[in-house]
């Protein structure tokens, strides 16, 4: 009977090796009940190999999903769970999800019970048709306490609005600085620790109004004081806060409401605590960058390799995209493409670089064109005075009649890095617009004035030194080149309606 035993592999796969070709002769002729014997058992384990390969096809599509219970996991198991681990046929219930957006505008949205902060994003770009340029968030916004947060991505929406008060909404908006460690690092680094994680901070006593000033130390197990100087010894060290069961929060005007030293508080915050006050622990730094450190820090602390794959997850999919895709827009932007009609056929330019060439060189057509047009006198709705000071109200990056002190705060809610900046009516003078540039985490101010040459007017920055016949080719410039100012145009505040 070794003779007749069956090909097949230890997996129930059929070992194609060991059949005869069809042209290399039949199958040795076998009895009916050696037929049923060796014939239905390479079927059947056939077919539940392959629905078994086609469930784990379906399944390693998914992203890795968080583990929300990683203390439940052994030492060796990995804090997020890997694709197909979840049950089968349980389909996820669903929920509704308010989110609001900068102007005051919300969109409630269904969403699954497993949505991270991430695909909401992804889902609220692609409903506003907007650029994914992986710098929007979720932000958990408690106006009442004054506090606010970025979700991670990898959070559970349902399980985040689950720790939330009746008053509390989410926020749609963008934050660039969220990732900035990764990106610029040696902003955060200070002496030998990865970023700075012990020092003085203003701590906030429980059930008092009074703020003291301690030697804080941040260590995986929580944030502990020291009650001698700047000891380190445990004995020396007293516990303010546990870092398992929660987050932390930045405060907003933290001087009015709490009293604080500065506006550079933040707050640890129990996932238990919904309205009340008594059971946060208030905290102030002296200044921007070191309340930056401590929060990066206690980030990193929590949720450690997750935080660095959650930035590392756009960066392969867009090296994975063709160049020309990138950023994601809209379905409708996605379908254009650009043509040259300079001959006497049409045709579709398929090389980026002529592409862009192309349509930077018919911007300047069209204002050269529109601006000889007028001068000669043509009917034009716009006067070409009229068309440069208001062409620029299109774009996202002007803001309009906002005050000095409504601009740091949009500034501060997108991020504090570098090159990120809007445009702004100025509020001395009516003829005049402002630059409002963040740099080394500090907000300037840069008045645009205009000027008149030969009967046009122009705007400059510079005292007419450098002259720009609209507010876009000025901003345009100065994002490839720096120019008088500090650093160059990189990222403008956005608002976007839901």
């Amino acid at each position: 009977m070794q003779s007749e035993t069956t090909p097949l592999l230890q997996n129930g796969q059929l070992n194609r090796t060991q059949l005869p070709s069809s042209g290399s002769g039949m199958l040795q002729p076998m009895s009916p009940r050696q037929k049923v014997q060796r014939s239905q058992p390479v079927r059947i384990m056939a077919v539940r190999r392959l629905q078994e390969e086609e469930q784990q096809f379906r399944t390693s599509s998914l992203p890795a999903i968080p583990n929300p219970f990683p203390e439940l996991c052994s030492p060796a198991s990995s804090p997020v769970l890997a694709p197909g681990s979840l049950p089968q046929g349980q389909p996820a219930s669903k929920h509704d999800v308010k989110v609001f957006s900068e102007d005051g505008t919300s969109k409630v949205v269904e969403i699954l019970a497993d949505m991270t902060a991430r695909d909401l994003c992804q889902l609220l770009v692609y409903k506003s048709h907007c650029v994914d340029d992986n710098s929007w968030t979720l932000v958990e916004h408690h106006p009442h306490l004054g506090l606010e947060r970025c979700l991670e991505d990898h959070e559970l929406i349902v399980q985040v609005e689950s720790t939330m008060g009746s008053e509390s909404k989410f926020l749609f908006r963008k934050n660039y600085a969220k990732y900035e460690f990764f990106k610029n690092p040696m902003n955060f680094l200070n002496s030998s620790s990865c970023p700075e994680i012990q020092g003085f901070l203003h701590v906030k006593e429980l059930g008092r109004k009074s703020w003291k000033k301690l030697y804080v130390c941040l260590r995986r197990s929580g944030l502990y004081c020291s009650t001698k100087g700047t000891s380190k010894e445990p004995r020396h060290l007293q516990l303010l806060a546990d870092l398992e069961d929660s987050s932390i929060f930045s405060l907003i005007a933290g001087k009015k409401l709490y009293n604080a030293p500065a506006e550079y508080g933040f707050c640890i915050k129990p996932n238990r605590v919904r309205n009340e006050t008594k059971e946060l622990r208030l905290l102030c730094a002296e200044d921007e960058q070191s309340r930056t450190c401590w929060m990066t820090a206690f980030r990193l602390l929590k949720y450690g390799m997750l935080l660095y794959q959650n930035y590392r997850i756009p960066q392969q999919r867009k090296a994975m995209l063709p160049h020309f895709s990138t950023p994601v827009r809209s379905v409708s932007e996605n379908s254009l493409v650009a043509m040259d009609f300079s001959g006497q056929i049409g045709r579709v330019i398929e090389n980026p670089a002529e592409a862009q060439s192309a349509a930077l060189e018919e911007g300047h057509a069209w204002r050269k064109r529109s601006t000889r047009m007028n001068i000669l006198g043509s009917q034009s709705p716009l006067h070409p005075s009229t068309l440069s000071t208001v062409i620029h109200r299109t774009q996202h990056w002007f803001h309009g009649r906002i005050s000095r002190e409504e601009s740091h705060r949009i500034i501060k809610q997108q991020g504090l890095v570098d090159g990120l900046f809007l445009l702004r009516d100025s509020q001395s003078n009516p003829k005049a617009f402002v630059l409002t540039l963040c740099h080394h985490q500090k907000i300037k101010h840069f008045q645009i004035l205009p000027c008149e040459d030969d009967g046009q007017i122009f705007f400059s920055l510079d005292d007419g030194n450098t002259k720009f016949s609209d507010l876009i080719q000025l901003v345009e410039f100065y994002q490839l080149n720096k120019g008088v100012l500090p650093c160059k145009l990189k990222h403008h505040c956005i608002r976007v309606a839901l």
